[in-house]
């Protein structure tokens, strides 16, 4: 069993065959261009539609009480057990578990979950739920704090949020490190308990990075709930549309999509050659987190420039849209998401559950697991996950284009709703004909 020698290496697993690049950016191209120009000339997204209702008894098995507490102590245990492990059991991360359950299944995991149920960290997160206990001893309202959170903040602390995890994952020393891991998580726990006791839960739903990254994603899910909080099914799009968005939220979709980007990037012969010529940690570690920033600046850069290139709006106006769209690269995130870490997440994952058999080094074998080996159900089939990766990516691309262009005829006069949304769609196709690169070439 290997260690995790850097925080996720889906990318490394099955390069995609050059010819599934090739079909799938022509469709991303292809069907852009379709959508613009012919056959979508008026909004059609409404996050406040009705949808289809879900059975009652789903609402009342979800926001019942007991349910609730249930999985708040549940969670609560979970991460002390994960700590003790961090902290008492072996240094090795080939024989510990802990950067495995951070990087699989927090990191990807319930990411992937997100999509499917919605944002299920609100559920599952441990710093809530703590929140939520020394609120009840206090007699006050989880939902408010001693001080109001600064709207100029919006959603920056969780951008530098994720920016530590990629950081963490991609760039420093020692990714794998058990104790490096081991302090992140300590660290999100301290500091999102603080924020919310600060702040109030308005910290969890704009500054908590995990909590932010799930809520963005399950905004894709076609699970949402109805004004009178009644849990419906409605199109991912029209979810999706309704996204809060402010200040910072094109620096999260920059960190997402950027860090992942790099991750293929890091995998380049001539890349890893440079780094192999760099001398000392402490320059390898800074040659790749400018690396790293790159990425992300270049990302966020060209996002912002694309959304701003209009014509037919006030300065003012044209400034905000950036913001405004930040959201709808959303599917492009959630298709990397899967493409690059599906098969970390399905094999890894079960090596990091294999390891619970003796997490703590004392040659115990719990549950019977210590004789069990990986079942490698996605590297063996390298044309289904080719497969995946380029429905993922390109189904993504489709979302993303189809969300921002809804958004357009919204925002854009109606001169210019063709022509002033023509530099963001080119965009998401390079971002998209990129993705496709990097995953191929890697």
């Amino acid at each position: 069993m290997t260690p995790l020698a850097h925080g996720l290496g889906g990318a490394a697993d099955l390069p995609i065959p050059l010819t599934y690049a090739l079909i799938g950016a022509a469709w991303a191209l292809t069907f852009s261009f379709a959508v613009v120009a012919f056959a979508w000339r008026e909004p059609r997204l409404d996050p406040g539609s009705r949808g289809v209702p879900v059975p009652p008894v789903v609402r009342a098995i979800v926001d019942a009480a007991v349910v609730r507490a249930g999985v708040s102590v549940l969670t609560v245990a979970a991460v002390a057990v994960v700590l003790a492990i961090g902290v008492f059991g072996p240094s090795d991360p080939a024989a510990n578990p802990v950067p495995g359950v951070v990087y699989v299944f927090v990191w990807v995991g319930v990411m992937v979950a997100s999509l499917v149920a919605g944002p299920v960290w609100k559920l599952l997160s441990p710093v809530r739920a703590v929140h939520r206990a020394v609120c009840r001893l206090l007699g006050r309202s989880p939902a408010t704090g001693p001080f109001r959170y600064p709207d100029s903040w919006g959603r920056w602390p969780a951008a530098l949020g994720l920016f530590s995890f990629v950081w963490l994952e991609l760039a420093s020393p020692d990714p794998g490190s058990v104790t490096a891991v081991t302090v992140w998580l300590a660290g999100y726990l301290v500091l999102g308990l603080g924020g919310l006791l600060v702040f109030g839960s308005d910290w969890a739903e704009k500054a908590d990075p995990l909590e932010v990254f799930s809520s963005l994603l399950g905004r894709l899910s076609p699970l949402g709930r109805a004004a009178d909080g009644t849990f419906v099914l409605r199109s991912p799009l029209s979810n999706l549309a309704g996204t809060p968005v402010g200040p910072g939220s094109v620096a999260v979709a920059a960190t997402l999509l950027g860090s992942t980007a790099f991750d293929s990037f890091s995998l380049f012969p001539w890349w890893r050659g440079l780094l192999a010529d760099v001398h000392g940690t402490a320059a390898r570690t800074a040659v790749t987190t400018a690396g790293l920033l790159v990425f992300i600046v270049i990302v966020g850069a060209s996002f912002r420039f694309a959304a701003a290139a209009t014509g037919g709006l006030p300065r003012a106006e044209r400034l905000r849209l950036p913001t405004r769209l930040s959201y709808t690269l959303t599917p492009i995130i959630a298709g990397y998401v899967i493409a690059h870490y599906l098969t970390f997440l399905v094999e890894k994952g079960q090596a990091t559950v294999i390891l619970f058999a003796d997490p703590f080094g004392a040659g115990r074998n719990l549950f019977g697991l210590a004789g069990r080996d990986v079942a490698y159900l996605l590297s063996t089939h390298p044309a289904l996950l080719g497969t995946i990766k380029v429905l993922a990516v390109v189904t993504g691309h489709i979302l993303a284009v189809a969300a921002a262009h809804d958004r357009c005829l919204r925002l854009l006069p109606r001169a210019h709703r063709l022509t002033g949304q023509l530099a963001l769609m080119l965009l998401m196709v390079g971002y998209t004909f990129t993705g496709l690169y990097l995953l191929f070439d890697a």
